[in-house]
């Protein structure tokens, strides 16, 4: 069994440089690390909005958390506000950590589902810390020296700006040894004897040899597939988005601690909210608006002064044959593409790291490996498919022909499998360690008025009263913890404010 000693990333941004820090901070100076970009070819560079798993991956790192919300005018994250989604004038929130406290053996929601169906229990939120939190603009970080309080149940993420995490990440890289190569890559060079890449090859003629290649170039796939050919698996009949318009505009009213998406008539606008700007973005189907319409829609939608002009990105949803083919490991946009509803893009970055590292391959590259990280990478990000694509199709709008077609179209199996059990008695089953637990299933599905027939019998065991009163005691600790949190901006101030 021969070690691999020589890695190359092709191609920088946010997932080349998350793929330089964790390969550096895990195999230290046993392997070379090689990482070639370009300054002159830009990156996509709005994924501003992130999940709690990205702490994890800060934390392997030996991040220190507020440095890093300084270097990047970070802001945090306690979920998403979905508006106009089910109906027009609707508003709920996906919001991270848990909701009430589990009794006997059922999960919280059970017994909730049955009171608010009987008419006598008010909104989910107010049963989630993180929701009634956000509500309030308040902010504060899990704090467990309270005991069994739901101030030690905070779940947060980020917003930041992702050209600042990639340049904090190549100072993390290379003061780890991690050697970086300015310029373009042409082409690549595979044996004929297994069709592995044997080298990049550079503008200027240089060959770059490797036995392992990151490809993090992006849309382009240049070494997955414009040298590999391993194809891509189409999904715009579900999730028909394919282009946006993003620009950044001047910082106007409160610091929310949540990010905003806004339905449109032909798809849904994003409000990102950081320490010196707020990110913004309109994703649409070009099948049902045009170019110059968006853009205006855009323009006519921020709740600051522009400061650039609107960039335009072209995509299609969808994902690679084969995340890992021969010798080439595709992490970020190079493995396909999903919206950035659910703000899932730099953590499929990050799992897809973490995965290589569990399956990270000798010269002889098991078969039985690639194929089972092949599968665990299409696992997730299929499912992560279902559940945006729910938020379209669990609509009662017929106000545009966008929203006709996504509320009728054919939808994969495992969804409607989904759908089936909440609309019977409000089950939700979370299948193999899938991203998005029960919790994150019941708000879109509440949200957004997926009818519901009954609830889990076993929630019918116990006297409506005390089921009452176990609501209401949660419900007003949840308020009290929240009447005692500072506002977000004041947290960020007294803790991480950038310079």
């Amino acid at each position: 069994m021969e070690t691999i000693k020589q890695v190359v990333i092709v191609g920088g941004g946010t997932a080349g440089w998350m793929t330089a820090a964790a390969l550096s901070r895990v195999l230290g100076d046993k392997v070379k690390l090689t990482l070639i970009e370009s300054d002159d070819i830009g990156t996509v560079g709005v994924g501003e909005s992130t999940i709690p798993m990205i702490k994890l991956f800060n934390t392997v790192l030996g991040i220190d958390e507020d440095e890093f919300m300084r270097a990047t005018q970070a802001t945090f994250k306690l979920g998403i506000e979905f508006n106009d989604w089910g109906r027009v004038g609707d508003s709920y929130m996906h919001g991270f950590g848990i909701f009430g406290q589990d009794l006997a053996t059922l999960p919280f929601y059970q017994y909730w589902l049955r009171l608010q169906q009987a008419g006598k229990a008010p909104d989910i939120e107010n049963y989630s810390i993180n929701r009634m939190a956000a509500k309030a603009g308040k902010f504060m970080r899990a704090d467990r020296s309270h005991g069994n309080s739901p101030l030690g149940d905070i779940v947060h993420a980020f917003h930041l700006d992702a050209g600042l995490y990639a340049r904090y990440l190549r100072q993390y890289s290379e003061a780890k040894g991690v050697r970086r190569i300015e310029g373009k890559v042409v082409d690549a060079l595979t044996r004929a004897s297994d069709g592995h890449v044997d080298a990049v090859r550079m503008e200027n003629g240089d060959l770059i040899g490797g036995e392992l290649f990151i490809d993090c170039s992006g849309f382009r796939g240049l070494l997955i597939e414009q040298a590999l050919h391993t194809g891509f698996e189409d999904w715009s009949h579900w999730l028909p988005c394919d282009r946006a318009w993003a620009v950044p505009c001047e910082l106007s009213g409160e610091l929310l601690p949540y990010t905003r998406a806004t339905a449109r008539p032909a798809g849904w606008q994003w409000r990102i909210g950081l320490q010196h700007r707020t990110g913004n973005g309109h994703v649409y189907s070009s099948k049902f608006m045009d170019d110059e319409a968006a853009r205006a829609l855009l323009m006519a939608n921020l709740d600051g002064r522009p400061l650039a002009e609107p960039k335009l990105l072209r995509f299609t949803a969808g994902k690679r044959k084969q995340v890992w083919n021969r010798n080439v490991v595709a992490v970020g946009l190079s493995s396909g593409f999903l919206e950035p509803l659910e703000s899932t893009s730099i953590h499929l970055i990050q799992s897809t790291i973490a995965r290589l590292i569990t399956f990270f391959p000798d010269r002889g590259f098991s078969a039985a490996d690639v194929a089972e990280f092949n599968r665990q990478c299409d696992f997730e990000v299929e499912r992560i498919r279902d559940f945006i694509i729910l938020h379209y199709h669990a609509t009662e709008r017929d106000d545009a022909p966008f929203w006709n077609y996504v509320r009728t179209m054919d939808i994969p199996d495992t969804l409607r499998a989904k759908m089936d059990l909440w609309r019977s008695r409000g089950r939700i089953v979370r299948n193999d360690n899938e991203l998005f637990a029960e919790v994150g299933w019941l708000q879109v599905l509440q949200g957004q008025r997926v009818p519901v027939e009954g609830h889990h019998p076993l929630a019918g065991l116990m006297e409506e009263k005390e089921v009452a009163d176990y609501l209401g005691d949660i419900a007003s600790v949840i308020g009290q913890c929240v009447n005692q949190m500072p506002s977000h901006a004041a947290y960020i101030k007294a803790r991480c404010a950038a310079k």
